[in-house]
């Protein structure tokens, strides 16, 4: 498990190793505390949107799974996708009117990037790839909550970089997005040195 837990943070981290999230991850990464808050959000979504995709996976879309209602020839997973965009969309509401109650200044300064995580392809992606490797309810959750602190911890790490290049005298050329392009690429390479790395 403590090796899932880092796989899942460093090695496949979903952000810079399979480029999913991007759309958020560039836009919302020029200040650290609102990509914190995203970061934060997208933790809390994966860490309860995975396992839950996966119980529904297990009781309700694969097949067979429909074996204790009486349904053992029954196979919904062709359900599977618009489910789990379902099950994250209701996540990302919840934390939507949680933040817009308890913490306002994060809820403006996020704006429409925090509906965007309903439709994030990482928090997706994280559900989809825990179906493909056949994880079980505990792998599931330990790769939920791995995978949304690998997200976040690229974002924060991504708009520290972005918040001193501000300071630094770029070329005009690359100014923006295309220095952010720059730097994504070596953080991904710095995280791919985790490779093989064992903690225990």
């Amino acid at each position: 498990m403590i090796e899932l837990f880092q796989r899942s943070i460093f090695e496949e981290n979903l952000a810079l190793s399979f480029f999913l999230g991007m759309c958020t991850f560039l836009a919302v990464s020029k200040r650290v505390e609102t990509a914190f808050g995203v970061g934060v959000a997208l933790i809390v979504v994966q860490s309860i949107s995975v396992p839950l995709n996966y119980l529904l996976h297990a009781h309700v879309l694969s097949a067979g799974a429909l074996g204790w209602a009486g349904l053992p020839d029954v196979d919904l997973g062709f359900m599977r996708l618009i489910t789990f965009i379902g099950i994250v969309a209701a996540m990302v509401q919840i934390i939507e009117m949680l933040l817009d109650r308890y913490v306002p200044a994060l809820y403006s300064a996020l704006g429409i990037y925090l509906p965007l995580l309903a439709i994030n392809c990482a928090i997706i992606g994280g559900s989809l790839f825990m179906v493909e490797r056949q994880y079980d309810l505990a792998e599931s959750t330990v790769y939920g909550v791995g995978t949304g602190i690998g997200w976040a911890l690229a974002i924060v790490t991504l708009a520290a970089v972005r918040e001193r290049l501000r300071y630094a005298n770029v070329p005009e050329g690359l100014q923006g997005l295309g220095i952010a392009f720059i730097v994504t690429g070596l953080l991904s390479m710095a995280f791919s040195a985790f490779v093989g790395v064992r903690v225990l």
